[in-house]
């Protein structure tokens, strides 16, 4: 699912971890090397193809609810989400093929093209953006970036402030990484607008196996407007698996129920 990243990594969110390659030099000043670790951050969710059972709350302030899903991903241009539960929204899905975006609405028996007019819509009433899953930005493509050293630093975290490239179209003005220390792992991205306001964060945590990876099994977004959030669980991933020929398209996003 493209971020502005969620995908914000949402999507988001399939793919796996690569391991960090020592070499002579990687570590200075007890910090890698900012390129590596941007590289290492990127590859987290990826992988050439995956699958994930996941759960997704959102609260808001007068509701609340929880879906459960499936996705399935190849490489960063393909993504199909399912819905599982609730029963009244099992089989509403979603299609996206690099830039482009489709909605099966099963109710109606109908796929609807998502124009560019509400990319920046709600995604299910979630905090993520329909944009949010299409776009597919990564720090070491789309960002400068460098170590930032703040005046009083939390213990054991490394900080990466990331600044879009001329001529991306991102809309964040910056974005602050912070990164744990110790195991490489992000525990939260921080999104700031052109007025240098945060605007959201995304935070990580609850590291688990998944297919011989290890990685955070929870993302939560939080807007600050102080109006909710919106949080991730991995229940089951799979990284490089085989994925049936016909997956990704409009067809399969009206006939299949997974």
């Amino acid at each position: 699912m493209r971020r502005n990243r969620m995908r914000p990594r949402a999507a988001a969110a399939f793919a796996l971890l690569f391991v960090l390659t020592a070499s002579g030099g990687a570590f200075a000043q007890g910090r890698p090397r900012v390129q590596e670790l941007i590289d290492r951050i990127d590859q987290l969710y990826r992988a050439d193809s995956s699958y994930a059972l996941m759960e997704m709350e959102i609260v808001n302030p007068n509701w609340q609810r929880t879906l459960r899903l499936k996705a399935w991903s190849e490489g960063t241009d393909k993504t199909l989400i399912r819905i599982l539960e609730p029963a009244k929204e099992r089989g509403t899905g979603t299609l996206r093929i690099g830039n482009e975006m489709w909605n099966y609405l099963p109710k109606v028996d109908k796929t609807i093209r998502i124009p560019p007019s509400m990319m920046m819509s709600s995604w299910m009433g979630s905090d993520f953006t329909n944009d949010d899953l299409v776009k597919e930005f990564t720090f070491a493509e789309d960002y400068a970036f460098r170590y930032a050293d703040l005046d009083n630093p939390e213990e054991n975290r490394l900080y990466i402030e990331c600044t879009p490239k001329e001529g991306r179209p991102i809309v964040w003005a910056r974005v602050m990484l912070v990164v744990n220390a110790e195991n490489l792992l992000p525990v939260s991205e921080m999104f700031y607008d052109e007025k240098d306001q945060l605007m959201r964060t995304m935070s990580f945590r609850d590291v688990k196996t998944f297919d011989d990876r290890r990685i955070p099994s929870v993302m939560e977004l939080v807007p600050h407007d102080g109006k909710g959030k919106t949080v991730i669980r991995y229940l089951e991933a799979q990284f490089n698996t085989a994925i049936p020929a016909g997956t990704f398209t409009t067809r399969n996003l009206r006939t299949f129920r997974g």
